[in-house]
């Protein structure tokens, strides 16, 4: 079943109506400030991922240097991590919630506004795959739980065991305490948040993870949550998230940033004001790490972390380069 054309006048433009004001007040003949979207020469095409992803970057960058399209670009390079068992964050090797359950999160959304999502996903290796099947081939945006399983089925993804011999042992090792904690830099980068821009200038992002590892059965994160973990709009910009994903919930942190872009901050100026606006929740905290990255439409990026540690990878006609970003607390 085709996603029905009534979806873009209902439901996903909810954000767009919330953001109408800003956007009248953005096109105002006084505001003397060029907007992403108005600058000349961009910089495309161009793929971003949080953390040092790599071999994620360069895949998307082969589909974008062909002139692929953005969509495709983040699908396919948020797949490689999907399949890398050496990463036990994402996809097939990704730990377990404390039941002993290997659940997966993911979420996609192109340059319309169009989305899907998957949660609790469960003997599947590819979650941002089943959540453009769920974006496409659906009127919903969110599958969750044995539907989103029974949904993949139906879609012809194969069933796996998710478990590696390594996560499995870890696990084993785990339950002797099943002390639950959240490492900074360590369990919590728990995503590959990525996104890019093509050479149509039209803007993608993908967001895919395990969770956080030991987490208590059916726990959620921001990873999946449109808004939260990911948001794009195609005249301004895009944002993701990692880290503690509560707290980007808390404050729809991608949307917050996006948003700050439209008003005429630079990608770097939005997530320093997002990091900030969470800290501001949690004064003297320093137990949990976010990590936010952005790109606005004329291609430039930037970063901003609670601790640090966190860093993201950028290709682009520039070159091929991990960047390490300014944080909250300058000292861990």
């Amino acid at each position: 079943m085709k996603r029905r054309k009534f979806l873009k006048n209902s439901s996903l433009t909810t954000a767009a109506a919330i953001s109408a004001p800003i956007i009248a007040s953005c096109n105002n003949t006084e505001t003397k400030k060029e907007t992403p979207s108005t600058v000349s020469n961009p910089v495309k095409p161009i793929v971003v991922c949080t953390w040092d992803f790599k071999n994620a970057t360069a895949k998307a960058w082969e589909v974008l240097s062909k002139g692929g399209t953005a969509l495709d670009a983040v699908e396919e390079g948020v797949r490689v991590e999907e399949a890398d068992e050496k990463n036990e964050t994402v996809g097939k090797g990704g730990r377990p919630d404390r039941d002993g359950n290997v659940t997966l999160d993911a979420c996609i959304m192109d340059k319309d506004g169009n989305c899907g999502s998957v949660v609790y996903l469960q003997n599947i290796a590819h979650p941002v795959s089943v959540a453009r099947k769920v974006m496409e081939e659906t009127p919903h945006i969110v599958l969750a739980g044995r539907g989103a399983e029974q949904f993949a089925y139906e879609q012809g993804f194969k069933k796996e065991d998710l478990f590696t011999e390594s996560t499995r042992k870890q696990y084993e090792e785990w339950k002797k305490t099943s002390k639950y904690e959240t490492i900074i830099n360590i369990e919590n980068h728990d995503t590959i948040g990525m996104l890019a821009i093509d050479e149509k200038g039209d803007i993608a992002g993908a967001c895919t993870t395990s969770g956080m590892a030991y987490k208590v059965a059916g726990r959620v994160g921001d990873s999946p949550i449109i808004g939260a973990g990911l948001f794009i709009d195609n005249e301004v910009g895009g944002a993701t998230a990692t880290g503690v994903g509560e707290e980007v919930i808390r404050t729809v942190g991608s949307f917050l940033i996006v948003e700050l872009m439209r008003q005429g901050k630079s990608p770097q100026e939005a997530c320093e004001e997002g990091v900030k606006r969470i800290m501001a929740k949690n004064k003297d905290r320093k137990d949990f790490q976010i990590g936010f990255l952005a790109i606005n439409k004329n291609g430039e990026t930037g970063g901003y972390c609670v601790h640090p540690g966190f860093t993201y990878r950028e290709y682009s006609p520039k070159g091929h380069e991990n960047v390490q970003v300014k944080s909250f607390y300058e000292k861990a």
